[in-house]
């Protein structure tokens, strides 16, 4: 009896060792705090060489300080998680710090002011898209992607629209890669452009907000040229950023209709709707109620800009320029006519209004 009940007794010591030594055998993923120190170290480089070089200014040497070391010296693993929260997370608490300084009356005026160019570029986008996508002979959810990636956010807009409209996987890579070239494309040449065409500001930032794709990019190109132009140009693409839901609720409905045994797929208003622009709105409220201090506004808007530099920064140290290289020809070709013909028409528009 003694060595039935030790053999009992230790079948569940066993289980447990087997257990812990399961536990101990499954992976652990690395800290974020990693690739967040290596963005920030970077981050600061890049504020030094901004603050020396203004005209090209701490977010663009962020994007190609990060994607020199990405490419040239290389980043491990272990820096993945990190870099993933700074280039999304950080940028977004960015944009909310931004909005302690801007009143909500501003946010409001700017926000009307752009929404004719929007509405404009929008249509121009899709319609260039169809178009040239038709010429070209590209799928047509490959056109669709990188319609709405130009039209609205770039990647956040591609990522929102994936799950309704269901793309092969390459034909996401594809719309990402070529949205991202001319998010580079467009940091480095649109402020050289518009100091080249005597741009206000104001006309800057407008044309910046409504033609460059991804936040990040329009933040880069808009304090590259001014910090009034920043500042117009982030409200601007958040009122454009906004537009991501009616055209993802169509594309659902289109898609409802399209494939009446699927419904309307995995769509999710709660999911795509860009919520670090609700807290923007409330960070300028409270801007505009008094409650924050005077004394803090400068304090918080150099926060906010080293907090930009630092997720630029991130998402030039996540850019592997090799896999760039595998995009292709035909979705680049169709990536800028769709590009160019944005960037035109929000000049043309501006034009038009005499708000150049």
């Amino acid at each position: 009896m003694a060595d039935s009940s030790s053999v009992s007794g230790s079948i569940p010591a066993a289980s447990r060792a087997g257990k812990a030594s399961r536990r101990s055998s499954i992976p652990q993923s690395p800290s974020p705090l990693y690739g967040l120190a290596l963005a920030v170290v970077v981050g600061i480089c890049a504020m030094v060489l901004g603050r020396w070089m203004p005209l090209i200014g701490g977010p663009v040497f962020g994007i190609l300080l990060g994607i020199a070391v990405r490419n040239i010296i290389g980043v491990g693993p272990v820096f993945k998680p990190g870099l993933q929260f700074a280039s999304k997370q950080v940028l977004q608490w960015s944009i909310i710090a931004l909005g302690f300084g801007l009143s909500i009356q501003q946010v409001a005026k700017t926000g009307l002011e752009s929404l004719w160019v929007t509405l404009v570029t929008i249509v121009v986008a899709f319609g260039s898209a169809y178009l040239l996508g038709k010429w070209l002979g590209i799928a047509p959810k490959l056109k669709t992607l990188i319609g709405v990636g130009t039209a609205i956010c770039g990647g956040s807009a591609i990522a929102a629209v994936t799950p309704i409209i269901k793309p092969e996987d390459h034909e996401t890579a594809f719309a990402i890669s070529t949205i991202f070239i001319f998010n580079i494309v467009a940091v480095l040449t649109f402020p050289l452009m518009g100091h080249w065409l005597g741009m206000s500001d104001a006309g800057f930032g407008m044309w910046a907000g409504t033609a460059i794709n991804d936040t990040s990019s329009v933040v880069a190109a808009g304090y590259s040229y001014s910090v009034a132009a920043g500042d117009y140009a982030t409200i601007v693409k958040l009122t454009r950023a906004t537009l991501i839901i009616p055209i993802c609720l169509v594309l659902a409905f289109l898609v409802a209709w399209r494939e009446k045994k699927q419904g309307k797929s995995n769509f999710s208003l709660a999911r795509i709707f860009p919520w670090f622009i609700l807290w923007f709105l409330v960070a300028s409220a409270l801007r505009s109620t008094g409650l924050i201090p005077e004394a803090l506004h400068s304090s918080l808007h150099l926060l906010a800009q080293f907090l930009i530099v630092v997720a630029l920064t991130a998402v030039g140290l996540s850019s592997d320029l090799r896999r760039m290289a595998v995009a292709g020809m035909r979705p680049i070709m169709l990536g800028l006519g769709v590009w160019v013909a944005v960037a035109g028409s929000s000049l043309a528009v501006q034009s038009f209004l005499g708000a150049w």
